[in-house]
């Protein structure tokens, strides 16, 4: 980590990208449908788990094992609230947590099972490694890589949402189903692809963040706490919340564990907390 504060901050917001990237999913479910998906870390530990498979055992280059765990876990996804999730939409809270706490649980199990307990290594191709020097400070190439995809990874979700037909049905879907269901949209569709999409963006946030947040069967449990935060305080169905979220939480957990490492995670639990207090349905409106 670097040693000033131009550096630390850089950190803080590579950090909080990754979260973004495998928050945002979750952020769009629990708006558009209301389900408590607390799996959704599953998929992000897939789509981590295909990049790992995908590098050691066929030799595919780490670039192009990205779109793959995005495709894998979108798969999974769909697959899952075709058959299972869909069940649950109108379930009691209690009941989607219990369920999807479930899935969290057998995604472990089977992921210890076939990979084992230990963190999954993996090496990042040679122009992904090291630093370079911007105006007096030292910046990894990989923190810039990430805050670079995450760039554009909003600006083509703000398109979608805003400047696509898909958008177009999704934003009448959330707004109001009933009557969208009445105009001839298939709403059953409309989501089941949009919990796909959510669902491929936690995989490929998956497969970014092996090197930076590292990969084993406990993903899913480990940062839970994290993507449902940048939920919360971002806000549930929104775009611009949930980043704004994410690099504040990203930057004040790097700054509090380098500045003041006593603490631990107390400062951003803190702070989490008084945001709550401030904006209680979060930064931003939904689908904004």
């Amino acid at each position: 980590m670097h040693g000033d504060f131009i550096g630390v901050v850089f950190d803080g917001i590579a950090f909080g990208s990754l979260l973004f990237v495998i928050a945002v999913g979750l952020s769009v479910t629990l708006g558009l449908m209301n389900f408590v998906n607390l799996a959704h870390g599953s998929f992000a530990m897939l789509g981590g788990y295909v990049c790992v498979v995908l590098m050691s055992a066929l030799r595919v280059p780490f670039l192009l094992t990205l779109p793959a765990a995005f495709v894998a876990a979108a798969a999974a996804g769909l697959v899952l609230e075709r058959t299972l999730y869909r069940r649950l939409y109108h379930a009691s809270p209690l009941d989607q947590v219990l369920f999807s706490i479930g899935v969290v649980f057998i995604s472990i199990a089977g992921a210890t099972y076939v990979f084992g307990s230990s963190q999954q290594p993996v090496r990042l191709p040679g122009y992904l490694q090291g630093q370079v020097r911007v105006a007096g400070h030292d910046f990894g190439v990989y923190r810039i890589f990430l805050v670079a995809v995450v760039a554009l990874l909003t600006i083509a979700l703000e398109y979608v949402i805003r400047r696509t037909r898909f958008g177009s049905l999704l934003r009448a879907s959330v707004d109001h189903a009933t009557a969208a269901a009445g105009l001839g949209i298939d709403v059953g569709r409309v989501f089941a692809l949009a919990f796909a999409l959510g669902s491929g963006l936690a995989g490929l946030g998956g497969g970014l963040a092996i090197d930076v947040l590292g990969l084993d069967p406990t993903f899913p449990l480990k940062y839970m706490v994290d993507f449902l935060l940048v939920v919360a305080v971002g806000g549930a169905g929104s775009v611009r919340g949930p980043l704004i979220a994410a690099l504040i939480l990203g930057v004040f957990d790097v700054a509090g564990k380098y500045y003041v490492p006593e603490l631990g995670g107390f400062a951003v639990y803190a702070l989490m907390i008084a945001m709550l207090l401030r904006f209680p349905l979060g930064l931003h409106g939904r689908l904004g």
